[in-house]
C-alpha cells in the first residue's frame, strides 16, 4: 500500500520519461538501466505508465470508498432505525439491487453515459455500497438495543446524534473491511472495464488499458504484460489484507484477555 501511494505520488512531479511519448524506434525494449521495466509496442517506457497508471489506480480505489460509504450508510440505517413498513421496503430493495453484478451495471452505465473514471466509481460506489448496507444492517439493530444507545436516548439524543455518536463507531470495523474489499473491487473492475475498453478513455494511462493494448503480444514479449497483472495482484491482495489487519486491531471482539494462570 505504501509503494502504491509513493508511485502515485511521485508520478505527479517525476517520471522517467514521458508516458504519452511513443518513439517507434525503442519498441519492445528489454528491461534495462534504461528502461527499468522496457519499453511496449510503441515504444513508451512501461516504468513510467506504470506509475501514472497508479495516479488512476488510487483516485478510482478512493472514489469508490467514499460512494460505498454514503451508499451503504444511509440504506442500513433505513433498514436499522426507521419504523417497520420502511425497514421492509429497504430490505426488498436491497435484495433486488444486491442482484446486479458490479462489472454488469458499470457497464450499463458505460453504454448510455459513455466510458470513462467516474461511471466506474459510481458503479463500484453504488454496487458495493448495497452490500455494505446489507451487511451491516444487522450490526446496526444489534447495537441500538445496547444499554448505552437507549440511555442516550432517554437523555434526548435524536437519532442522528445517536447515530454518530453511538451506532456508526461500534460497526466501524464492519465499515472498515467492507470499505476495503469495495476498493479491491474497484481497482478490478477498473482493469476490466478498460480491458473492455469502458474504462479509462483512449489515452488515460491504466493498468487494464494497458493489458487490453499488450494482450495479443503475450507470446511473443510475455514480460511487458506481466507488470500491470502483477501490480493489479499485489494492489488487490493489499487492500483485501489491509482491511483484515485493521479490522483485528479496532473490533474489541476479536480482542483474546490474558489467561492468568496459577
Amino acid at each position: 500500500m505504501l509503494l502504491l501511494l509513493l508511485s502515485a505520488g511521485l508520478s505527479f512531479i517525476w517520471t522517467p520519461y514521458d508516458p504519452q511519448r511513443a518513439n517507434p524506434y525503442d519498441q519492445w525494449l528489454s528491461p534495462s538501466f534504461t528502461h527499468l521495466l522496457g519499453t511496449d509496442n510503441i515504444g513508451r517506457d512501461i516504468f513510467s505508465v506504470l506509475l501514472v497508471g497508479a495516479r488512476v489506480t488510487v483516485g478510482v480505489a478512493l472514489g469508490s470508498a467514499v460512494v460505498a460509504a454514503i451508499v451503504g450508510i444511509a440504506l442500513a440505517a433505513l433498514g436499522a432505525l426507521t419504523a417497520r413498513w420502511v425497514r421492509e421496503g429497504v430490505a426488498v430493495l436491497v435484495d433486488v439491487l444486491i442482484a446486479f453484478p458490479t462489472l454488469l451495471i458499470a457497464m450499463m452505465l458505460a453504454s448510455a453515459f459513455g466510458g470513462s473514471l467516474l461511471v466506474v466509481v459510481l458503479a463500484v460506489g453504488f454496487s458495493f455500497g448495497v452490500n455494505i448496507g446489507r451487511v451491516s444492517r444487522p450490526e446496526l439493530r444489534r447495537v441500538r438495543r445496547a444499554d448505552f444507545v437507549l440511555a442516550g436516548r432517554a437523555a434526548g439524543r435524536g437519532p442522528v446524534r445517536n447515530l454518530t455518536t453511538h451506532l456508526l463507531p461500534n460497526v466501524a470495523p464492519v465499515f472498515i473491511v467492507q470499505l476495503s474489499w469495495a476498493m479491491a473491487v474497484a481497482i478490478l473492475a477498473e482493469a476490466g472495464l478498460s480491458y473492455l475498453g469502458y474504462g479509462a478513455p483512449s489515452g488515460t494511462p491504466s493498468w487494464g488499458r494497458m493489458l487490453a493494448e499488450l494482450q495479443s503480444y503475450i507470446g511473443i514479449h510475455p514480460w511487458s504484460v506481466l507488470w500491470p497483472g502483477l501490480a493489479i495482484t499485489l494492489t488487490v491482495l493489499a487492500f483485501n489484507l489491509l482491511g483484515d489487519a485493521i479490522r483485528d486491531v479496532t473490533d474489541p471482539r476479536l480482542t483474546r484477555a490474558p489467561v492468568v494462570t496459577a
